[in-house]
């Protein structure tokens, strides 16, 4: 079968038409089935998965019989009918069960405990995937993550706009707190919940309760690249696509593009493209992950102006007051002041006052000062074309250019520090709207020959060639192999929300 295959059509090879298509609404219902409060295969008349419909339909998702046996999968017979259950366990106890027919109906327990699905997964681990439903879970296995968990409930229609309710009225969400223990020493929670509007609110109310600035949002591909839809959820990717490009879409730039210590990042795109925000996110992220402290020489923003960006992306709440009713509410008083000192002790600042352009030597001198006072691992200088560039009358621009950045990658290796470097591409001539190269870079073809990284920053205006505002990431030179491939990654811009890096989590495709 073709990877265009619809869904339905996939879903008929298997129970020949019992089971509706994915996007029938769920029927979800509580049935006493057997008032128990101590469940076991035994008493809950569960059996491994034999029955051959069943077995077929698994097949039809690509879910491996292997993967069914780790996570608990069987069937039951209720009715003269054969139901899959998934058994919810804690400790390698099952503590629930939900069932599913061939009409697509779900019930459980009723007196199951409220866990995720897969919480033992998610003991001791650093990074968690939240998905929105058991096929889910078990897609993400068969990729490779066993660090998953699956909602029991399915999603609310849209996010509420009342303040959250205590933890013990919270019955919706009761499935979380009872799993706190198990994620509150995650340091990153990837929200992978369907693309649909439901699915897009229950990541919201997750990240509220969960905390933002621990939240990464996972952006599914597009279902084709003649269309503007994407796949619904991480089990339509695995059938479409297959398991690299879901790993590619929780891993995203990770797998393209990793910040080491001592190298030089070229940074590249025409305006208005979202290089300095991307940068920006970037560092957010890496001093939350690593707690890194950053010395910035960025001429073209008014300090003021990214003081506030920056404590957006942090706090993950708009500085001003939302627009359109959006139920983000604004940086409170008490916001400010913790994101305040955040600033003090994480941003240091290399600014020219006067009228004079700062030369590349005063900038390292000043960012050499910041690592020696203040342990900085990182420098950003934002953009080339701002510097002072006076050179001999008998040294070209090449020349210029090469021994300008000898001196970044100098400053880069003795002082194990990432440097960033923006440079703007020349005019570009009969531009049609595509991005640009490397070698589009105004001065020089030496800013590609001695950076250690190259990215294209570049966002899409072309209602046909995709989402509007879709910013691509495209890494187009990684010297070290270590630190990722060349490769092209997706982004949707959010100016607030739970995702560290101010973008939501992304695809990659190479």
């Amino acid at each position: 079968m073709s990877v265009g295959s619809s869904a339905r059509e996939l879903e008929n090879l298997a129970f020949q038409n019992a089971i509706s298509n994915d996007e029938a609404a769920d029927v979800i219902s509580d049935v006493d089935v057997m008032a128990l409060k101590d469940f076991t295969e035994e008493n809950l008349r569960l059996e491994q998965i034999s029955d051959q419909d069943l077995c077929d339909y698994f097949a039809s998702r690509k879910i491996s019989r292997e993967t069914l046996q780790r996570n608990g999968v069987m069937q039951t017979r209720r009715d003269n009918k054969m139901a899959i259950a998934f058994t919810y366990r804690k400790d390698g106890k099952i503590v629930n069960c939900k069932y599913r027919d061939a009409q697509k109906h779900f019930w459980q327990e009723k007196h199951g405990q409220k866990i995720p699905y897969g919480l033992d997964d998610i003991k001791e681990a650093r990074d968690i995937i939240i998905v929105e439903g058991e096929f889910d879970k078990l897609s993400l296995e068969e990729a490779g993550y066993r660090n998953c968990i699956s909602v029991p409930d399915g999603a609310p229609p849209k996010v509420s706009t009342k303040e959250l309710p205590p933890v013990e009225q919270d019955k919706k969400y009761e499935f979380l707190w009872n799993a706190k223990e198990y994620y509150e020493q995650a340091s990153r929670i990837y929200l992978a919940t369907d693309a649909d509007k439901a699915g897009q609110a229950l990541a919201e109310e997750l990240a509220r309760r969960i905390g933002r600035e621990r939240c990464w949002r996972v952006t599914w591909p597009r279902r084709s690249e003649s269309t503007k839809e994407l796949c619904k959820d991480a089990n339509e990717v695995l059938i479409r696509f297959g398991q690299q490009a879901l790993k590619e879409a929780i891993e995203g730039l990770d797998e393209l593009y990793r910040v080491i210590p001592g190298e030089l990042t070229l940074v590249t795109g025409v305006p208005n493209s979202g290089k300095s925000e991307w940068i920006d996110a970037l560092l957010c992220n890496l001093n939350h992950a690593e707690g890194w402290p950053f010395v910035l020489c960025s001429m073209e923003n008014k300090v003021q102006e990214h003081a506030r960006k920056l404590l957006e992306k942090h706090i993950k709440k708009p500085f001003f007051h939302a627009k359109h009713g959006d139920p983000i509410p604004r940086i409170s008083a008490e916001d400010l002041e913790q994101g305040k000192q955040w600033l003090n002790n994480s941003f240091f600042l290399i600014r020219c006052e006067n009228e004079e352009l700062p030369s590349i030597k005063w900038v390292l001198e000043l960012a050499k000062a910041a690592v020696f006072r203040h342990g900085v691992r990182g420098l950003v200088i934002d953009p080339y074309n701002e510097l002072d560039h006076q050179r001999p009358s008998n040294q070209t621009e090449t020349e210029y250019v090469s021994q300008m950045l000898t001196k970044v990658k100098r400053f880069a290796q003795h002082h194990d520090c990432h440097v960033w470097f923006v440079a703007h591409p020349k005019q570009l001539q009969n531009w049609q709207g595509g991005a640009p190269s490397l070698y589009d870079i105004s001065g020089s073809a030496h800013f590609i020959n001695k950076c250690d990284n190259g990215i294209v920053v570049h966002r899409n205006w072309d209602p046909e060639a995709g989402p509007l505002g879709e910013v691509q990431i495209l890494v187009r030179k990684v010297r070290n192999k270590i630190a990722g491939n060349i490769g092209n990654a997706y982004l949707s811009y959010d100016r607030f929300l739970w995702s560290s890096k101010l973008f939501h989590k992304f695809y990659s495709s190479r």
